[in-house]
């Protein structure tokens, strides 16, 4: 009998599924994946196999995807680092997958065609992008694609951060941005995906995920006795406390990420959205 599984993390639909799926969902047909790599700076993975759909999340340069079908430049896909699943424009995709040795570790940076500063075209790289260093050249790392980083804004993929909240707190005033997850914009759980990504912990990727699988659920009725790094989540939006009274969250009310009293967040989120639904603790 088919299992109902979340379609956000499963790749199955009704004409064709992932085949590790076969024994778990019902489907005209089921496909072998193929590995792939992102080899543009951010894309967006839509809900559907159109440019105007919605932004579900985005998927940085250098990561790999499972790809199970492509049909006139779309690519029906599922993100190996967290499983999601999605249209992506087949164009932002290439085989075979380079192995990553580094990551980006600031916030944005810039990949150059020579190891030269004034060298154009310079293409935009964002935090935990991954990319696969080949030679040293000066102050700059050759990547595999012969384009060249500064090479003190890459660690490799093992020199992970310590401070999650120290992370998340470098994109203060970032604009919202819905599925978002770089320097360019991104949304309330894109921000803690990322910045737990930075210090090699994984998260899932939405809302209601994380506050079902990160960390431990606190009793705490009163939100007296939070401190920095607890995960305030309300239905459909979390935030990061930096200390035991402050909140930073991307939110569409500021339209970007925001440092505000917990009480102020709050009382404005409960007059229209509701109560906060828990808080989590690593």
């Amino acid at each position: 009998m088919a299992t109902k599984l979340d379609p956000r993390l499963h790749a199955h639909r009704p004409d064709l599924a992932d085949i590790a799926l076969s024994e778990m969902v019902e489907a005209a047909r089921f496909a072998e994946p193929r590995l792939m790599q992102v080899v543009e700076p951010v894309i967006t993975v839509h809900k559907a196999p159109r440019f105007d759909a919605m932004q579900l999340t985005q998927a940085l340069f250098g990561e790999t995807v499972k790809l199970f079908h492509e049909e006139e430049g779309w690519a029906w896909v599922q993100l190996v680092k967290d499983g999601y699943v999605g249209y992506v424009n087949g164009n932002a995709l290439a085989s075979p997958v380079a192995m990553p040795t580094h990551r980006v570790a600031v916030p944005s940076t810039f990949m150059y065609p020579d190891a030269n500063l004034k060298t154009l075209p310079a293409l935009p790289l964002t935090l935990n992008a991954q990319v696969a260093v080949t030679a040293e050249n000066g102050s700059y790392s050759q990547l595999s694609n012969g384009r060249f980083v500064f090479a003190a804004h890459l660690k490799r993929l093992e020199d992970v951060e310590s401070d999650f909240v120290a992370v998340a707190e470098k994109f203060l005033h970032v604009p919202y941005f819905w599925g978002g997850k770089s320097v360019l914009g991104l949304d309330c759980s894109g921000l803690v995906q990322l910045s737990l990504e930075a210090c090699g912990r994984k998260a899932l990727r939405d809302s209601d995920m994380q506050e079902e699988t990160l960390g431990e659920r606190l009793l705490i009725n009163d939100l007296d006795g939070l401190r920095r790094g607890d995960l305030v989540f309300w239905n459909g939006h979390v935030g990061i406390m930096t200390d035991d009274k402050t909140l930073l969250h991307a939110n569409g009310h500021h339209m970007m990420v925001v440092a505000e009293p917990l009480k102020d967040a709050v009382d404005r989120i409960a007059a229209r959205y509701g109560n906060v639904t828990s808080i989590r603790r690593f």
